[in-house]
């Protein structure tokens, strides 16, 4: 009898553990991060998922949220829209209250609909298009600038201080980004009163472009600039191919720059006079602490304003758990919405009532030599429509 006493109470004791160990394990803020850490994407998502862990780390040690320490649970969308689907459905499953990452518009249309049915918050770490909340539904958040802002603002730059009456352009037709980026370009610069004297485009994956650069050659007349709009995969290659056949006129482009890869396969001989508009300069005073930290705990810079857009993103997120005073994921997302004055270090967000974009200043970039060095801060005077 006593055998049998002592082994219940053995058993009690196991499931009174189990059930403390399970406790233990759901009391925790679970966050989805969804990126692209291999493929087209990488250059830009793994800065990113750094970012988010640098705010992880800080947050906990700062003694959690809400009394919980938070969680992340990582994908890998493997640059490719239906994997990215299939992760996304798959981490809704995981108790999380909300999810963030992405760099690209294409990739986030692949993935935040999934969130969109769950009532989850997804927060756009990188990815630009201005129309994106509304095609995706209010749960869709994005936290840098649109295109139609750094468009409009790389245009000012070049008509004001390039001096630039006419353009170029060159763009990827199968990203929304890259269309939509050159787009907005040519609305801006038209409408300084700038010059588009034609346009040519390739493929995501394609390699050589001496075409469209041999149809540039033949122009009685270079224009002043040339916009090209490049993932990240591609600009390097691009510029390259433009200076590697004699063409020295100034380029200019979007974040897709913002990569080492433009410089790393260019050659510092070919990556100059080049311009670029990013999300924060991290050589500034605003950025300084944040890229210190990052140093400390990756061993290296940040490699872009990536990483500080997805070291922003994750603490919105965390901002609006604290504010919403629970983990329960319609209470995170309306406090996302109602999102006022949060200071980042790509600048500060605000959300309207009925808009999930935030209007931030916009950085400029100069590559000379293969360096990234610093212009100036940019808030366009004329902005497009989305």
């Amino acid at each position: 009898m006593r055998k049998q006493m002592s082994l219940l109470a053995m058993i009690m004791a196991a499931i009174g553990l189990l059930m403390l160990t399970g406790i233990a394990g759901a009391d925790t803020v679970k966050i989805g991060v969804v990126e692209n850490l291999s493929g087209s994407q990488a250059s830009l998502d793994q800065p990113s998922l750094n970012g988010v862990k640098l705010a992880l780390k800080e947050i906990n040690d700062a003694g959690g949220v809400l009394g919980k320490k938070v969680e992340i649970i990582v994908r890998d969308g493997k640059s490719d829209p239906a994997t990215l689907a299939t992760v996304t459905e798959g981490i809704i499953d995981q108790g999380i209250s909300a999810i963030t990452g992405l760099s690209d518009t294409t990739m986030v249309l692949a993935s935040a609909p999934a969130a969109q049915r769950a009532g989850i918050a997804f927060v756009a770490s990188g990815a630009t298009s201005p129309s994106l909340p509304d095609e995706v539904g209010d749960s869709l958040f994005l936290a840098p600038f649109g295109d139609n802002v750094q468009a409009a603002a790389a245009s000012e730059y070049a008509f004001n201080d390039l001096g630039a009456r006419s353009v170029w352009v060159l763009y990827d037709k199968a990203m929304d980004y890259t269309y939509l980026l050159q787009r907005y370009f040519c609305d801006s610069f038209g409408g300084q009163g700038g010059a588009i004297i034609s346009k040519a485009t390739y493929q995501t994956g394609d390699t050589d472009f001496r075409a469209q650069i041999t149809s540039l050659k033949a122009k009685k007349n270079l224009p002043d600039i040339l916009f090209i709009s490049s993932g990240p995969d591609e600009i390097g290659s691009i510029v390259k191919q433009v200076r590697d056949m004699g063409i020295k006129t100034p380029i200019v482009g979007g974040d897709g720059y913002d990569t080492p890869l433009l410089a790393d396969v260019a050659g510092p001989a070919a990556a100059t006079d080049i311009y670029f508009t990013t999300h924060v300069a991290l050589d500034s005073m605003g950025a300084k602490s944040f890229v210190e930290s990052y140093t400390k705990m990756y061993g290296h810079e940040p490699e872009n304003g990536f990483a500080a857009l997805g070291y922003d993103a994750f603490n919105l997120i965390i901002n609006a758990v604290k504010n919403a005073g629970t983990t329960d994921p319609k209470a995170v997302k309306e406090a996302l919405a109602a999102t006022k004055g949060f200071k980042g270090v790509t600048g500060t967000i605000n959300y309207p009532k009925g808009i999930r974009v935030p209007q931030k200043s916009v950085s400029i970039i100069k590559v000379d030599a293969g360096k990234f060095i610093f212009v100036k801060e940019v808030m366009p005077v004329e902005i497009p429509a989305p």
